[in-house]
């Protein structure tokens, strides 16, 4: 079994490779890591004599890249002419894609050192861009491109809730449901991906958050996006304004959706902010089954100073509704952040 100085050195040997075969390996690159994130890829930054630097995703085995669900999603993303890293080249046999280098600066990492002012406009920014996306994934809509096969179906969503049942509840607090607890829970998940799945469908980008969105020369980029699907309207807005790692006020919350309801002609902003906080519970228990995934499966605890950010957000709205009430009882009696 490899291990991960093996996967380290395996990474470098074919990043070399790479630089060799290119002719990029006259520029006396240097290969600096980056921080890895929750995928099985990892990321290096290749800084070069005399020009930009570049980011090679480096995958766990040779790739197909004109069938990788990234290559489509990124075209489609350059024909809607929506900020994303350009592909600058690709390697199948070697495992690798070289992105543009955005630089390290997220929109998480920046929220620490804005001003009031800037904060501000960054996010009004980024609910701009989600309106983008959606408005212009709907003039681009083509079974060409892969999101618009994918939805957030009612087995989609099951399948995450599902996902917070079996390793945040089971595997990272170890709570065994009774019989009769699974199959109430079962309802209520089934009641709750129904009711999401029934809403009409917009482009997502599907992760849509704080650590997602790098700002670049004064804008905002997304990255990430291989998974973007359909989903609803509400979706990408609650991977923003209800982020597991960052803070949003209620304020900040009401005045972003009201920006986003001018944005795309939303007159009804009481039904809006009833969809956005139905949309909210799914996101957020679905969040938390990546976190408790990452714990107790990958043994990978980064996540876990995020898990009570996350609760507070479930349980704010599981107070607030009263279809909520049941749910509240069951993930209460075994979750005390959320009694």
């Amino acid at each position: 079994m490899s291990t991960k100085s093996d996967a380290t050195v395996d990474a470098h040997e074919r990043i070399e490779k790479y630089l060799a075969d290119s002719g990029l390996a006259s520029r006396r690159p240097r290969i600096v890591p980056l921080t890895p994130d929750a995928s099985d890829r990892r990321y290096f930054r290749v800084l070069l004599e005399g020009g930009d630097p570049i980011v090679i995703a480096v995958y766990s085995g040779a790739i197909e890249f004109e069938k990788m669900p990234f290559a489509n999603v990124s075209e489609l993303l350059q024909r809607m002419e929506v900020p994303a890293p350009a592909v600058l080249a690709h390697s199948n046999q070697l495992g690798i894609v070289v992105q543009e280098d955005l630089g390290d600066v997220t929109l998480q990492a920046h929220l620490g050192a804005a001003s009031i002012t800037e904060h501000a406009a960054l996010y009004r920014e980024a609910v701009a861009l989600i309106h983008q996306l959606q408005d212009r994934g709907r003039q681009f809509a083509s079974a060409d491109f892969v999101p618009y096969t994918l939805a957030f179906d009612v087995e989609k969503l099951t399948f995450e809730l599902d996902f917070f049942e079996r390793h945040f509840l089971g595997g990272y607090r170890g709570v065994v449901l009774s019989p009769s607890e699974k199959a109430a829970l079962g309802e209520e998940w089934a009641a709750l991906a129904q009711e999401l799945s029934s809403e009409e469908r917009v482009l997502c980008h599907r992760d849509y958050h704080s650590r997602n969105l790098m700002l670049h020369h004064g804008q905002l980029y997304m990255i990430d996006f291989q998974d973007a699907r359909l989903g609803p309207d509400t979706y990408d807005m609650v991977s923003l304004l209800r982020d597991s790692y960052v803070d949003v006020t209620d304020l900040e919350v009401d005045e972003l959706i009201a920006y986003f309801a001018v944005l795309s002609g939303i007159t009804d902003l009481t039904e809006f902010r009833r969809r956005f906080d139905l949309m909210a519970v799914q996101r957020n228990i679905k969040a938390l089954g990546t976190f408790g995934f990452q714990a107790s499966a990958r043994h990978n605890p980064a996540y876990i100073q995020y898990v009570p950010r996350t609760l507070r957000s479930v349980r704010a709205n599981l107070e607030r509704y009263g279809r909520f009430e049941r749910l509240h009882a069951l993930l209460g009696a075994h979750i005390e952040e959320l009694r």
